[in-house]
């Protein structure tokens, strides 16, 4: 069956009448532009001034998008959705480090994790970032085709070396890499690693996780030229599909340098691609594993739809749903309910690293146009349906 997602019974199903609550006043918070700006810029200037805010950080914001400060408490979460038929993504969520002691530290984390997720049925997934790994302006330098001089050629192999111990782990272990998007102009040099590791270790199975981020004007040609470049060389493709996370610094970026826009002209354009993406990687199944990333209930009802009249499973391998984890649960405990795979993306790590995160999930609930009162709109409902 097709799942109905204003279903919010199954949907708050996991959240008590107080958690209820505190989602509420947390979206009602957001739904405000100029608060959520105020709130961010505030919160900046008291870490800067490390004024001691982490306790009313962990208390909001932390506390309802992620699963704690350690593995260990990601991993109390992840037993809580199991129960639910959800899945969890591990997401270590510390990025933007700037020191090699860092990126090295950062290797043992991911592979910790790994292995964690191996006794566990109900994590498939982690996902990583390119940044926690490498200098941005290595990665900017690589982007823009610049020569680099024997120290810069010695710091990308070990960015090589560390991505490369990851997936081996992860291989190992049979569990799934989501390697993230990062900023266009970043970009080029995250693809060509994560193709080279998809090369090495999706020959047999879809073990590394390329992403896709459609609003991007350039990204649907690209993922249908990734497929064919796997069929070419003899692996599978593994695509994860996303509408995008940088829009409005991708945009300023482009009117500051003077060359035109990587975005979409507009949303319907973003969507138009996503939903064709999506279309082209269930008509491909033979030699790709999808990833679904995304809130947007139509792509998903679509999605299930046309696994629906193609007698694709709900529970193929092939397909995975999925959201962030304290977002859009009306969309993903109903199609979970309905016997589809769904996986909750699940960031945890100390609150102060998790910070960055924090503030880019504020802001997009305040940016997505209908988000915050839609998520508003069915946390009001099911309070009523409670009577609480």
């Amino acid at each position: 069956m097709l799942p109905e997602f204003d279903n919010t019974e199954i949907a708050f199903q996991y959240r008590s009448d107080k958690e209820l609550k505190h989602a509420r006043f947390l979206f009602s918070s957001m739904g405000s532009p100029t608060l959520t700006n105020i709130g961010i810029k505030l919160t900046k200037l008291a870490l800067a001034l490390h004024l001691p805010v982490k306790r009313i950080i962990k208390s909001t914001l932390f506390d309802h998008f992620c699963g704690g400060e350690t593995m260990e408490n990601a991993a109390q979460t992840a037993a809580m959705l199991s129960k639910y038929g959800i899945c969890t993504i591990l997401d270590y969520g510390v990025e933007g480090k700037e020191s090699e002691d860092d990126f090295d530290k950062a290797v043992p984390e991911f592979i910790k994790a790994i292995k964690y997720a191996a006794t566990s049925k109900n994590i498939p997934f982690i996902s990583l970032k390119i940044t926690g790994f490498a200098y941005f302006a290595l990665l900017e330098k690589i982007h823009a085709a610049e020569k680099l001089n024997n120290d810069e050629t010695a710091a990308w192999q070990r960015v090589y070396d560390r991505i490369d111990q990851v997936c081996q782990a992860a291989a190992n272990n049979d569990i799934m890499v989501l390697v993230d998007a990062e900023e266009s102009w970043i970009q080029k040099p995250v693809d060509e690693l994560t193709n080279i590791m998809m090369s090495r270790y999706n020959k047999n199975k879809v073990i590394v996780f390329n992403t896709f981020q459609l609003y991007r004007h350039d990204r649907l040609v690209f993922l249908k030229e990734s497929y064919e470049a796997t069929k070419t060389e003899g692996y599978l493709l593994g695509a994860k599909l996303v509408r995008g996370a940088y829009m409005e610094k991708e945009r300023t970026r482009a009117a500051e340098k003077g060359y035109p826009s990587p975005i979409q002209p507009d949303k319907q354009a973003a969507d138009t691609d996503y939903d064709a993406a999506v279309l082209f990687c269930l008509q491909h199944l033979n030699n790709l594993a999808l990833f679904i990333g995304t809130h947007n209930e139509s792509s998903c009802l679509k999605a299930a739809k046309y696994m629906h009249e193609h007698n694709i499973p709900a529970n193929t391998e092939k397909v995975y749903f999925s959201q962030l984890y304290g977002m859009s649960d009306n969309v993903s405990f109903n199609l979970a309910h309905e016997g589809y795979h769904v996986a909750k993306y699940l960031p945890y790590g100390p609150v102060n690293d998790v910070i960055p995160y924090l503030m880019r999930r504020a802001q997009e609930n305040t940016s997505v146009a209908g988000q915050t009162g839609r998520e508003l709109s069915l946390i009001n409902k099911e309070i009523k349906r409670r009577g609480i």
